[in-house]
């Protein structure tokens, strides 16, 4: 049985993240569970006033149209405190001001959260409370390891979650809708059918600012040792029983157990760059090295690209390449799935256009199957047609999805403990490769597609 949450405690309050993401999707779920009775507690190194900290609050909430009485009791309510979260001092202050069982979201560095993770393991917490950790969880599969057992030592492991807002609930569940609703789907969901698997996550964004984090980890760490890796994860998994945490995760791990770089190659099997100066959608965008906080000797990459397998009787010879990066020509957020062509075309027909194609688009999510059909002039002439389809919206922002697992002491799209260390596992090698330069970092203007020398993917 689940303890009722009782309190919100937010440390790291002060920050970007809190005020950006956080709370809008906190204002966001309490306009739509009214019901839901509250306390939220900040606390960070900044200094506010009780009046300029419900100003933040009720800022954050109108970002999201937050409305109701709810809102209004929190807004009436909430509390500041200056501390240093990864003191126990401080720490068993501010969990002094909580009421009843809290779940205490951890909204600083990666570095400060283990920390903190040290100093709530002396000062322990109630029965029941939840605790959250933003990514990535350590920074190599060592750091993880440790982190995980430290945060054994005082908080069960269905009482953790490792956040991973990149999967919000609807996107989880309209993978899994699509690939076992359809029976269309799972019996070609193999290497018997399928060619190769493309995850594509290129944004048009530069640096915005993020250097203090983005420069000790690049596209690599921020974005496919996380994100995308757990996106592989349920595309791949095998069926699971039911919807549940346990089954879930469970298939999510298997997946994860099973995949490698592809013939262990980092050489052949991964490419890393970073933009220089271009243009992105009419807009200047300086080179990377010039960017405020860039160290260029940390020859941190920009783009990232890693190919893998899964070794298992499914996906055998399947290669998976997963990619992202910044300052690039357009937005790209998608999944796609190349079949193999047909084993044989009758005589008679002309070229075909090329093979069938699934494209998974996340955010917003939507779906766009390439088929080739015959023309409307010459019969034998064949096509290229998009049956398209738009995925129902999911009722909260992906911060909403996060937030009503953690206050609902739900793990479901949590990231496990044993996940979070596969996950470094699989780019380890990638990683190695890359300190000593056996990999070499190339460059693209911003604003194109990336090297030119580089294969186009998806």
């Amino acid at each position: 049985m689940t303890a009722h949450i009782s309190t919100f405690l937010l440390l790291g309050a002060g920050g970007d993240l809190s005020s950006r993401l956080l709370m809008p999707a906190l204002g966001q779920l309490l306009t739509k569970q009214p019901e839901r009775r509250l306390q939220l507690v900040g606390a960070g190194r900044e200094e506010f006033t009780p009046a300029a900290w419900r100003a933040v609050v009720k800022k954050s909430f109108a970002t999201a149209g937050a409305s109701g009485s709810a809102v209004d009791r929190v807004i009436a309510e909430t509390t500041y405190h200056t501390a240093n979260p990864a003191d126990p001092a401080d720490l068993a202050r501010v969990l002094a001001e909580c009421e009843g069982v809290p779940a205490v979201y951890l909204a600083v560095p990666p570095a400060v959260a283990a920390l903190v993770c040290d100093a709530l393991a002396e000062v322990g917490l109630p029965a029941g409370a939840q605790i959250a950790l933003e990514k990535p969880f350590g920074v190599d599969e060592e750091s993880a390891v440790a982190l995980n057992a430290r945060l054994a030592g005082f908080v069960p492991e269905n009482q953790i979650h490792r956040v991973d807002h990149f999967l919000g609930r609807s996107t989880v569940y309209n993978l899994l809708g699509l690939r076992f609703a359809n029976r269309i789907f799972e019996p070609l969901w193999s290497s018997e059918h399928i060619e190769r698997v493309d995850i594509v996550y290129d944004e048009q964004l530069g640096l915005e600012g993020r250097a203090g984090y983005y420069d000790r980890a690049g596209a690599l760490v921020d974005m496919i040792q996380s994100h995308l890796l757990q996106v592989l994860a349920v595309l791949a998994m095998e069926p699971p029983s039911s919807l549940g945490a346990a089954d879930l995760r469970d298939a999510k791990g298997i997946v994860l157990r099973a995949t490698r770089l592809r013939n262990g190659n980092p050489a052949r099997n991964s490419h890393r760059a970073r933009y220089t100066a271009g243009v992105v959608d009419g807009h200047s965008v300086p080179s990377y090295v010039d960017e405020h906080g860039v160290r260029a000797e940390n020859n941190t990459e920009t783009l990232a690209e890693v190919t893998l397998e899964i070794n298992t009787w499914r996906w055998a010879g399947v290669p998976f390449t997963l990619r992202s990066g910044k300052a690039l020509a357009e937005r790209r957020r998608e999944i796609v799935i190349t079949f193999k062509p047909v084993p044989y075309l009758p005589t008679g027909f002309g070229a075909q256009p090329g093979p069938t194609v699934l494209r998974i688009l996340l955010v917003p999510d939507e779906i766009s199957l390439e088929l080739n059909l015959n023309g409307p002039g010459d019969p034998l002439t064949l096509d290229r047609v998009h049956l398209n389809a738009a995925f129902g919206p999911g009722q909260l922002l992906a911060y909403g999805e996060v937030l009503e697992g953690v206050l609902g002491g739900d793990p479901t799209l949590s990231v496990r403990g044993d996940s979070a260390e596969e996950c470094w596992r699989i780019v380890a090698p990638v990683l190695a490769a890359w300190r000593t330069d056996a990999v070499p970092l190339g460059d693209y203007p911003a604003g194109t597609t990336g090297p030119a020398d580089w294969k186009p993917v998806g």
